[in-house]
């Protein structure tokens, strides 16, 4: 069921009410255009026959008037050979043709009263369109930006984030016990000396002062 009765309801609507009272705003304005969309066609469509219509009616009457001429032409004859009867006749036909040309022109002057009225409502119709399409756009970049603003507050709030930062601070955790190992390390000075360390140091200073013994000896040679 159409949210208008059709192109008086149209041009009648308020749109910004009917959006204000519907519960999903994108949705209503959605089927707001498709159905002024529908009625645009329809009301072009009913335009397109008339003007037709009409354009019909003229080549009718068009074909009235040639016949009226060939009938006067006729009475004219009838009187030529004093037949006043047939003269008569001929004459009754041809007021029968302008009648119904007469006919024809108050239905074609009916139907412009009908196409000016169809070109007011297309004029209507398309301004009501453009109404609604600019509020459509006003709707999309709303909800744009709402949802951006809603992704930026879960990018600095969200879970995810929490988590993140959960992460950093056990990394920052593991390398504050790295630290801390190494700085323990540190403490008390060097530790104590394996006995294989202190035999090697042993052999060291021994070979040292074999060497230093040996050095003095030849100074003292050579001086």
């Amino acid at each position: 069921m159409g949210i208008f009765s059709r192109t008086r309801d149209i041009i009648a609507a308020n749109v910004t009410d009917l959006l204000d009272k519907a519960e999903d705003p994108a949705k209503m304005i959605r089927m707001i255009i498709l159905e002024m969309e529908e009625t645009l066609v329809e009301v072009r469509a009913s335009a397109a026959r008339t003007i037709a219509d009409q354009k019909e009616m003229r080549r009718h009457i068009a074909k009235l008037e040639k016949l009226q001429e060939s009938w006067t032409e006729k009475a004219e004859l009838a009187l030529s050979k004093d037949r006043e009867d047939l003269a008569k006749a001929a004459l009754v036909e041809k007021q029968k043709a302008a009648d119904m040309a007469g006919q024809l022109r108050e239905e074609i002057t009916v139907l412009d009263d009908a196409l000016k009225n169809s070109e007011e409502d297309i004029t209507k119709l398309q301004n009501k369109l453009r109404e609604a399409r600019a509020r459509q756009n006003s709707i999309v970049t709303r909800l744009q930006s709402a949802n951006n603003r809603t992704r930026m507050r879960e990018a600095y709030a969200g879970e995810r984030t929490n988590d993140a930062f959960a992460r950093f601070d056990m990394l920052e955790r593991r390398v504050d016990m790295a630290e801390g190992r190494a700085d323990a390390a540190g403490m008390g000075g060097q530790s104590p000396k394996t006995l294989e360390e202190e035999i090697a140091e042993l052999k060291s200073s021994e070979k040292v002062e074999a060497e230093l013994e040996a050095l003095k000896a030849r100074i003292a040679k050579e001086g």
